[in-house]
């Protein structure tokens, strides 16, 4: 589940709070659609689950260990340590939603 830089960065999103696809697809700058079939997939291995309220479904991570586990795994594959991969990743609190 990991492999693919969309869910990574969705991931990394998610633990900042609970999001809807529109929200999501911003931070992480891919389409709706994308982001939709990312956490279709998430969810289908209990990464995530999702909760409606009216029309919009919200996603939230299940193990809030992931953003720790997503550092520590970048952390290992940039220069500059989990300091330089925690920067390089997007956080809810910079998207406009």
């Amino acid at each position: 589940m990991l492999s693919d830089p969309t869910r990574m960065r969705l991931l990394y999103a998610l633990p900042q709070g609970e999001s809807n696809v529109a929200c999501l697809a911003e931070i992480v700058g891919a389409h709706p659609t994308t982001v939709s079939q990312h956490l279709s997939k998430l969810r289908l291995t209990n990464i995530v689950k999702a909760s409606r309220q009216g029309t919009f479904m919200y996603y939230t991570v299940v193990d809030p260990t992931v953003n720790r586990v997503l550092s520590t795994l970048l952390g290992h594959l940039q220069p500059g340590g989990e300091e330089a991969a925690a920067t390089s990743l997007p956080t809810a609190a910079a998207a406009p939603c």
